[in-house]
């Protein structure tokens, strides 16, 4: 794997700036864009996405945890394609269920557990990975690979 073209480190206080950070992001998203999310259980993965499928104007009652339908479709301001792996097993089974067929299409792609298969990233993409800090804190690294996804990091955390 390449190196990263731009990185960023950033640090949320709470759910809920974790939450308007996403917002943030959901705003910026274009067709054809790739956030993968990695961090354990509890590290705040949740919460940005649901700011995320916000910024994109996704209804709230809409966004659920795709996490036994692998992907879950949203409609808002662009197509958002959310997908949890954390129960897929390998790149063969994730093939298997046409996730790949949505990588550069006509929306958005937002992947949990990104970790679990880092070859369903497509060449350029944002990963996120969240940690817990404390008891509500949050460190989020950001590193984009590829042009696009610089461009929409340094939009998103100038």
């Amino acid at each position: 794997m390449s190196a990263p073209s731009l990185t960023r480190t950033l640090r949320s206080e709470s759910p809920e700036e974790t939450h308007r950070m996403g917002v943030r992001l959901g705003e910026l998203l274009q067709p054809g864009d790739f956030v993968g999310l990695i961090g354990d259980l509890g590290a705040g993965k949740t919460h940005l996405v649901r700011g995320v499928a916000e910024g994109a104007q996704v209804a709230r009652s809409e966004v659920a945890s795709p996490t036994f339908a692998i992907v879950y479709p949203y409609r808002g301001r662009i197509p958002l394609y959310h997908a949890d792996l954390y129960r897929i097993a390998d790149y063969d089974e994730l093939y298997a269920t046409g996730f790949l067929d949505l990588i550069g299409g006509d929306g958005a792609v937002l992947v949990e557990w990104l970790d679990r298969v880092p070859q369903a990233a497509p060449r350029e993409y944002l990963r996120l990975t969240l940690r817990p800090v404390a008891d509500d804190a949050r460190e989020l690294h950001a590193e984009a690979f590829g042009s696009r996804p610089a461009e929409l990091l340094s939009r998103w955390a100038p």
